[in-house]
């Protein structure tokens, strides 16, 4: 079943190298994210989950390499993110960390591996820094960034009439990033913006902000928020009646399954951008359906950022298999001469600076008689071809090449 992950033949550019070999003669690949907090449901057990499907499919890469998943909970604390990674890289002999949702916590790992042995798949890490000021040759990073989430939904909404906008901002790095990102974008193309609301992550009452945000008369509400934040913001602004109003809300990081905690009664109307979404193609269906079946998902479709630590896992242990090793020093310059089709994400192209690039989507929550089946949410707007979603390499982005 390698098939259903990055269908690409990896170069043997490393074979060369003197004394590669997988240390401990296993490769640990460590699913770091929150598990109890408000990326349980987008990430959580879930990514531990498409870990395990790719070490499965793998299988062994063709030469009998034994992969061993193991997994924490960092609680959407830096300071626990650090400890677990430090004990990892210290003790456990873990040769990658992946997943890594919450921005404040991926760029503390993003540090602490930086000079290490150890890989770093920050599938679900979203600050745009990983590939600029942070920028690591031990670094990879898919799915989705805030200059991409920012930019690109700014873009397509502005092109579809949204010119004056209000944020209800996170106040972290996710969160700012989002914001600065699309503000930058909304001025530079002759649009406004109006007013920002910052809230704490893990608020529960979001009726100030959006009141503030209902009486700036912006046309587009943008929820620079993620997790149960933004499920919480969206409820809140059903109950008054914001987009009955006439005000669009846009989600920049809403995954499916925040649409079924919601409920499309709740959803219906929202604009968001993904880089996933299971009822794409025959290809991402198959994977879904497997997901599904997996212990304790309990009929569950995954999200993009499960399917990101499906697709950057087997990615890696493919470079692993090509290469006869494990360190990082080895194996990311191997991921980098990826560039062909993924049946997760399509045609995608792994760039110098660890940014994997392929197209995004811009989708609306459907109407819950326009749905026909479980978790048949989504209906397509526009496609943004993968050079056009991601910021340009030479734009300010990571100057590092090896």
């Amino acid at each position: 079943m390698r098939g259903l992950g990055l269908g690409l033949v990896l170069a043997l550019s490393c074979a060369g190298i003197a004394h590669a070999e997988i240390s401990g003669d296993v490769v640990r690949i460590g699913v770091l994210n929150d598990i109890s907090g408000i990326f349980q449901d987008t990430n959580g057990m879930g990514s531990v989950e498409a870990a395990r499907m790719a070490a499965e499919d793998f299988n062994g890469g063709g030469k009998g390499i034994k992969v061993e998943i193991v997994y924490a909970d960092h609680q959407n604390k830096a300071d626990v993110g650090s400890a677990i990674a430090r004990k990892w890289l210290d003790v456990d002999g873990v040769d990658a960390i992946v997943d890594v949702p919450n921005s404040a916590v991926g760029l503390a790992v993003n540090t602490i591996l930086r000079d290490s042995r150890m890989t770093f798949l920050a599938s679900s890490t979203a600050s745009s820094d990983l590939t600029g000021k942070a920028c690591s040759p031990n670094t990879i990073q898919w799915v989705n960034d805030t200059w991409a989430t920012g930019n690109t939904t700014a873009a397509a909404m502005m092109q579809r009439g949204g010119k004056d906008w209000y944020f209800v901002t996170v106040d972290y790095a996710l969160g700012k990033g989002i914001e600065g990102e699309a503000t930058n974008y909304i001025e530079k193309h002759g649009g406004k913006v109006l007013g920002s609301s910052k809230h704490p992550l893990g608020t529960s009452d979001f009726a100030s902000f959006l009141l503030q945000a209902q009486n700036s008369k912006a046309q587009v509400i943008g929820l620079a928020n993620a997790g149960g934040d933004t499920i919480n913001a969206v409820k809140q602004a059903a109950e008054f009646g914001i987009q009955q109003g006439g005000q669009t809300m846009v989600a920049f990081l809403l995954f499916v399954n925040d649409i079924h905690g919601m409920g499309l009664k709740v959803a219906q109307g929202l604009q968001l951008l993904e880089a996933f979404y299971w009822d794409m193609n025959d290809d991402s269906r198959a994977f879904a359906k497997r997901f599904a079946a997996r212990p304790g998902m309990n009929g569950k479709m995954p999200s993009g950022n499960q399917a990101g630590v499906y697709a950057s896992t087997l990615a890696y242990l493919n470079a692993v298999a090509a290469t006869g090793s494990d360190d990082a020093k080895i194996v990311v310059p191997q991921m980098k001469t990826v560039k062909g089709k993924d049946k997760l994400f399509g045609d995608v192209t792994i760039r110098q600076d660890g940014r994997v690039i392929h197209p995004m989507y811009l989708f609306e929550v459907k109407k819950p008689e326009e749905s026909k089946y479980a978790y048949d949410y989504y209906k397509l707007i526009a496609t943004i071809p993968a050079e056009q979603a991601f910021r340009p390499l030479a734009d300010g982005g990571c100057s590092l090449v090896k």
